[in-house]
């Protein structure tokens, strides 16, 4: 069995001496150019002695001289003006070995003195020249074609134009398809702006970021991070920057201080940690925060799957806003337990209880909501994974459209004000049993609004969430830290993705249009701008890419087939529905399919009749009757 070490050391000696061969025959090339420097086309007139004698001579003195400096075992692809010094150092001896030599050899007859001088700074260029190159090359700085960022790079703004944005620069240059493309950089120092640091102009100071992100968007460049560089100590300025950013939809990361690397320890410079922001391919949307504020401060609220992706999240942004009571419900007791710790240790002011309760239960829900009273509900409690919803069909009816409708009676019963369905784009034109139970849910709450009853009814649809419980990121991040492979499903299938907290930002705000008593938003569904569905693929590569790692090299992506009840792609509207937009930019209005509540309620019992009993076929059939676009795949 062949010996790995020493095929290694086979390919170091191998490119040494490839090294060494190059930067001899440039040795006794630039001992010719610089005699024809010094005397021109007199040169082919010259002895033998010096045109034959004085370049193997030279050659010799130069080889002699690289080793004696080590410089062959440089790597060109990381040289620096270290490289350079050494390069000088080199060149200096070779001239200085190859005097002595010449002079036994012929007295350093017809040899012009000042040739020599030429010939320094001469091999020096011939040297250097092609090491920079190379480097250049390995760093895709001589890719002329790309004059803006590829579909797969995140676009960052620094903050300090100083050593560590260096660093960062040069980090990100030498990747061959650098993770991040830099669009610009902010810092403090008048005498900075306007000028270039690494070939990026420095835009202005981070107090300007608003202005400065809406200008780079109206040349089609769309920050999605701001890389803090500058070394803050004011914890008030940092949070300020953070808010900051936070309101133009980016993402603040702190970027190590350059002397943690001394200590070697686990702060070391990370350039591309994998942040779920930095998959979603667009900035986040920011909505109207102060009324989100003024919506739930002083308010009493409950949210049913309190503990999952979404549930826990929207807990997380009401504790903050103050409200006057907070009920959490869920029948996972591991997960209700962690989000109740989370918001006693975090917002211990705020009144709350945690309830172990099943939506299924409408016993359960309407001594829950009598002795509570809320007047706003998240309805957040679902299942929602294809695959297991496909296998088990009954339970998501009983769970997604029987559940809504046992959330629905309980609310009226007590005079919630306002009642707030969260959806997925899988209900429209549904291909699964989630698709289809959403949408009947959908249909329930669209028909209760309209009624014009005193509860409101919001229907909020939107579509993959990043990094929820289920969802593709957290299985490839899984994937990726085993070494891969990354399963995809089919190679065109693509999702419309937002985050999780774009997500719950468009239910509060969904909540805030319900509360300021739109009547032509009756019976509507509120849909945010997702922008372009992004393919699972792509995500899947740019994933490894961040990752620092190169597709179907290093990580391979497999393609496993579409599974049951999976589409290859999602819409956010049906054909029969309307879109309006709202006075929130980034939320549409979809208008309602009508449907009558009275008739509707009699469909949904047959369906919760067939779904109890266990006959799939029945309830499968029921569920094509409330939802004649369902079509399984």
């Amino acid at each position: 069995m062949a010996n790995p070490d020493a095929g290694r050391f086979i390919q170091r000696f191998d490119r040494v001496t490839l090294s060494m061969a190059h930067d001899v025959a440039m040795a006794a090339l630039s001992f010719y150019v610089s005699l024809y420097l010094r005397i021109g086309d007199d040169l082919f007139g010259y002895s033998n002695g010096i045109l034959v004698g004085g370049v193997i001579t030279f050659a010799l003195a130069s080889a002699v001289a690289f080793w004696f400096t080590d410089l062959p075992r440089g790597v060109w692809r990381y040289v620096t003006i270290d490289d350079m010094v050494l390069v000088a150092r080199a060149v200096t001896l070779a001239i200085l070995f190859f005097l002595p030599a010449m002079f036994f050899w012929s007295r350093l007859a017809d040899m012009p003195r000042a040739a020599l001088l030429i010939n320094w700074f001469v091999l020096f260029a011939m040297l250097v020249a092609p090491r920079l190159v190379y480097r250049s090359i390995r760093e895709g700085r001589l890719d002329l074609s790309t004059g803006g960022p590829r579909d797969d790079q995140v676009q960052v703004l620094i903050v300090g134009a100083n050593d560590g944005a260096e660093l960062f620069l040069q980090a990100n240059r030498r990747r061959r398809r650098a993770p991040y493309y830099v669009v610009g950089i902010l810092d403090d120092a008048e005498r900075r702006q306007g000028r270039r640091m690494g070939g990026v102009e420095v835009l202005g100071t981070p107090q300007a970021l608003e202005s400065i992100v809406a200008r780079l968007r109206e040349r089609g460049l769309l920050p999605q991070r701001l890389v803090i560089a500058a070394p803050m100590t004011d914890g008030e300025e940092l949070a300020a920057l953070v808010d900051l950013a936070d309101r133009c939809g980016m993402t603040a990361v702190r970027l190590p201080r350059i002397n943690s690397l001394s200590s070697g320890g686990e702060s070391a410079l990370e350039v591309n940690p994998i942040a779920i922001e930095d998959l979603l391919g667009r900035p986040q949307t920011v909505l109207d925060r102060d009324s989100m504020d003024r919506l739930v401060r002083g308010r009493r609220v409950l949210v049913t799957g309190a503990g999952g992706s979404i549930g826990s999240e929207l807990v997380r942004q009401i504790a903050a806003r103050t409200p006057a009571s907070l009920a959490l419900l869920d029948n996972s007791e591991f997960q209700l337990y962690a989000i109740d710790r989370e918001v006693a240790e975090n917002w211990p002011l705020v009144t709350r209880d945690a309830m172990i309760a099943d939506i299924r239960d409408p016993e359960r829900l309407s001594r829950i909501m009598g002795g509570w009273r809320p007047e706003i509900v998240f309805h957040a409690a679902a299942l929602k994974h294809v695959p297991l919803l496909e296998a088990n069909p009954s339970e998501g009816i009983l769970t997604n459209a029987i559940g809504t409708r046992n959330v629905a009676d309980a609310a009226i019963a007590v005079g919630v004000q306002t009642v707030v369905l969260i959806s997925t784009d899988k209900a429209v034109n549904p291909t699964n049993v989630l698709g289809a139970s959403k949408r009947v849910a959908e249909m329930l709450c669209q028909a209760l609004d309209a009624a014009g009853g005193a509860t409101r009814f919001v229907t909020v649809r939107f579509g993959n969430v990043l990094g929820s419980s289920g969802s593709v990121v957290p299985l490839f991040q899984r994937q990726l830290a085993s070494g891969g492979p990354l399963t995809v499903t089919h190679p065109d299938i693509e999702r419309y993705f937002m985050t999780i907290r774009e997500a719950v930002e468009l239910v509060l705000q969904a909540s805030v249009l319900a509360m300021a008593g739109r009547d032509d938003a009756r019976g509507g569904i509120l849909v945010l701008e997702m922008g372009e569905p992004v393919r699972i693929q792509d995500m899947a590569r740019r994933m490894i890419r961040l990752a620092g790692r190169r597709p179907d090299i290093d990580v391979k992506i497999e393609f496993t087939g579409l599974r049951p009840g999976e589409k290859l792609f999602e819409e956010l509207f049906h054909s029969e529905e309307q879109t309006t937009p709202t006075e929130v930019a980034g939320i549409k209005i979809a208008r309602s399919r009508p449907s009558d509540h009275v008739g509707l309620r009699a469909a949904i019992a047959a369906l919760e009749q067939a779904a109890k009993t266990g006959d799939v076929a029945a309830a499968l059939a029921a569920l094509r009757a409330l939802v004649p676009e369902y079509r399984p795949s």
